[in-house]
């Protein structure tokens, strides 16, 4: 089954738009609940694919999970030693974050697992992971690095004292998990700030742990008291119709309910220094994470070096904000983001191709890109047609390229739009994209 989007030039964004829940609060809601003991609440569940693969994979080691309905789950937990083993493979899907942190959180069970995905997850690299947990004596094994994972059970896991090779949230937290279900105190050191979901979430459950500086120190064996998570719009999803908004000639566009975790806001951050209008309003905070509406209107953007320190924190962001240096003033370069090679697709070689398929001058580096902006007004990209490689970031990000194209996109292989954002289509064509969806 293949799917692929069909865009008419022009068009706007205006109004008020929720987009869905954060895919990364909605991993973590299900793995911390199903090791809880008591009963997690969870609202504002992003139900797309990746975050319906952690769910799947939670009932298959026997936790009670009710739901989704209308972003609303209930997770029975069975404490951080409940989980029971199967005998087949568990299947993560698309779900990168699913596998990794899997990893880490079963790598101290009593029981070994097996976990799988579909065809892009399996390209992936786990060694990252693999091999920390390895030094916490934890016995994972991989297809030279990459999926299936196998992971044979242990006596014990032992607590470590880590510095990461590089900023990774994901690394952070399966080490973070595994070191639940370690005998003493796990330690670890990031070179630069990333995601601290799992950290905020693991306190609301009730877990000590102790943040200082770069560092985050944790003392196995805490149990999990289940707690209330309310998860708020995925900034991540938010960044198309950020950048969209942007770019587009009038637009101005309300973005309700915004998760604006200072690890996340790399994107807000990136695009003021290219010159956005971006205003935050009503900022607040629910269930330990910081949100406000976001309101965002029609600006010309000029092209930056983006700051190294704030790479890491909008890395999931960077296929649309090469839209945006695209319709920016000047040269904008990207350096530091070679983490962008091994994402669901290699994002650096996959956007440079799109771009230059649409008359942009694009130019991939190893780790990152150079793009001569082609101005702040009138059409900047060509008709034509864009493949993703089934990358939902890639397709969304084209998709608002047509905001400023002198005609049609065809942006094709987007079934796994779902991933994160299902529901793309009809709410930005709500919003005024000229979008429509095609078998």
């Amino acid at each position: 089954m293949t799917r692929h989007f069909e865009v008419q030039p022009g068009g706007g964004l205006t109004g008020r738009v929720r987009v869905p829940g954060d895919k990364s609060i909605s991993h973590r809601s299900i793995m911390l609940g199903s090791i809880a003991e008591g009963t997690t609440h969870v609202s504002g569940f992003l139900e797309g694919a990746d975050a319906l693969s952690t769910m799947n994979v939670f009932r298959a080691l026997g936790v009670r999970i009710e739901g989704p309905d209308q972003g609303r789950v209930t997770v029975h937990g069975v404490g951080l030693h409940g989980l029971r083993g199967v005998s087949h493979p568990l299947d993560c899907g698309n779900a990168g974050t699913a596998m990794r942190l899997l990893i880490g959180l079963l790598a101290g069970q009593k029981f070994g697992s097996t976990l799988i995905g579909d065809e892009s997850l399996s390209k992936r690299p786990m060694r990252r992971v693999a091999d920390p947990l390895g030094r916490m004596g934890a016995s994972i094994h991989t297809v030279e690095g990459r999926p299936p994972v196998r992971i044979e059970p242990v006596p014990t896991l032992r607590g470590i004292d880590y510095v990461m090779p590089m900023a990774s949230a994901q690394v952070k937290s399966s080490l973070i998990l595994a070191g639940l279900y370690a005998e003493g105190e796990t330690v670890v050191t990031e070179p630069a700030p990333t995601r601290d979901h799992t950290e905020r979430m693991l306190e609301g459950f009730g877990v000590r742990l102790t943040r200082e500086g770069a560092s985050v120190r944790l003392r196995g064996g805490q149990p999990l008291r289940a707690t209330d998570i309310d998860v708020p719009a995925d900034i991540s999803s938010a960044a198309f119709f950020l950048v969209g908004a942007s770019i587009a000639a009038g637009a101005d566009l309300l973005l309700e309910h915004v998760g604006i975790n200072p690890t996340r806001t790399g994107i807000l951050d990136i695009l003021k220094l290219m010159g956005a209008s971006i205003d935050l309003i009503n900022p607040r905070t629910v269930g330990g994470e910081p949100v406000a509406d976001l309101r965002v209107r029609s600006a010309s953007l000029r092209g930056i070096a983006v700051p190294p320190e704030l790479v890491p924190l909008a890395i999931d962001e960077f296929p649309v904000l090469f839209i945006a240096a695209a319709c920016a003033s000047g040269r904008t370069v990207v350096t530091g983001a070679e983490e962008l090679r091994v994402k669901e697709s290699d994002r650096i070689a996959v956007m440079a191709d799109g771009l230059r398929a649409l008359g942009i001058d694009a130019t991939p580096t190893p780790d990152g890109m150079v793009i001569e902006g082609r101005g702040a007004t009138g059409p900047v990209f060509s008709a034509g047609s864009i493949a993703s490689h089934g990358d939902h970031r890639i397709a969304m990000a084209f998709a608002m390229a047509s905001l400023r194209a002198a005609g049609p996109l065809h942006i094709d292989d987007t079934l796994n739009v779902a991933t994160s954002f299902p529901g793309f289509v009809s709410l930005a064509a709500g919003a005024g994209l000229k979008i429509a969806e095609a078998g």
